[in-house]
């Protein structure tokens, strides 16, 4: 089904907010700090010190740049919209932020506080690009390009790459810019995944009732949300009873749980957290 233009309207907010998290966090905590995590923002801040007469900020973009290039030339139809569009305005961001609040030191003198804001806002911005089926590009690009020209595994070859690249910076700044960048790779992977499921979770009801159709009634009518009815027996009982399935928001999970109380005293009610729900009101497969 074609997205309707509230939809596209919607992503577009959401790519352009997710692009300027990744932006604020890799300008203004990264650089600074010689966090080499990984990425194409990690090989910038190597390369903005092997290479002084270039910044970071211009070696982060002509790599973006060269990976998006490559792309229209290797990926064909394959390239999709939101990479170009978030590749172009990440590369513009970092170049406009670096005109207009230039940097020669960190913004403050706590290390772990710096870095903490280098991985979070990345992690939050990169979230909720992979939410919508967008990215910054760079290595994504890169893994769209051995994915369909060799038999590479490619998460594993960027795993590599990517703790390569903030090991190096052990060898290239110092001990401690290298640890923290070390560091700073290992939460990045585990705040990008928990930000994902976080955005998308949401309750299965299973509701074993007596009473299906008041059930029903409320979901469907109250809460706008579709259900679906089979019929089960109790295995000690053999009293016939009736299985309902929604699946909705946190906040609607808390109504209906209000409102079981009064509906079905005796009903039971399982409740299962899920970030994969796919179909109308949730996910787009």
């Amino acid at each position: 089904m074609k997205p309707s233009p509230k939809e596209l309207f919607h992503e577009f907010l959401l790519m352009s907010l997710g692009t300027a998290l990744v932006s604020v966090g890799v300008y203004f905590f990264k650089f600074p700090n010689n966090f080499s995590m990984g990425g194409v923002s990690g090989l910038a801040v190597l390369l903005g010190k092997l290479i002084p007469q270039l910044s970071p900020s211009t070696f982060n973009s002509i790599i973006n740049l060269l990976f998006l290039l490559l792309g229209f030339l290797l990926l064909d139809k394959g390239f999709g919209f939101r990479t170009v569009y978030c590749s172009i305005l990440y590369a513009g961001l970092v170049q406009v932020f670096e005109i207009l609040w230039p940097l020669s030191a960190p913004l403050t003198n706590q290390l772990m506080l710096e870095l903490l804001f280098a991985v979070i806002l990345p992690a939050i911005g990169s979230a909720i690009l992979f939410n919508i089926g967008a990215s910054s590009g760079g290595t994504d690009i890169a893994a769209m390009i051995l994915k369909k020209y060799t038999g590479m595994d490619v998460g594993r070859a960027l795993l590599v790459s990517d703790v390569a690249i903030a090991a190096a910076a052990l060898v290239v700044f110092d001990v401690q810019a290298g640890l923290c960048s070390l560091l700073g790779l290992a939460l990045k992977s585990v705040l990008v995944d928990s930000a994902i499921e976080s955005f998308n979770r949401r309750k299965a009801f299973f509701i074993i009732t007596s009473n299906p159709e008041t059930v029903c009634a409320y979901v469907t009518d109250t809460l706008g949300r579709g259900a679906t009815v089979w019929q089960a027996q109790g295995a000690y009982t053999h009293e016939v009873h009736h299985v309902v399935l929604t699946v909705l928001s946190r906040g609607q999970a808390v109504v209906l749980r209000r409102q079981l109380k009064s509906m079905d005293p005796h009903a039971f009610l399982i409740v299962a957290n899920s970030s994969e729900i796919f179909g109308k009101g949730f996910l787009r497969a």
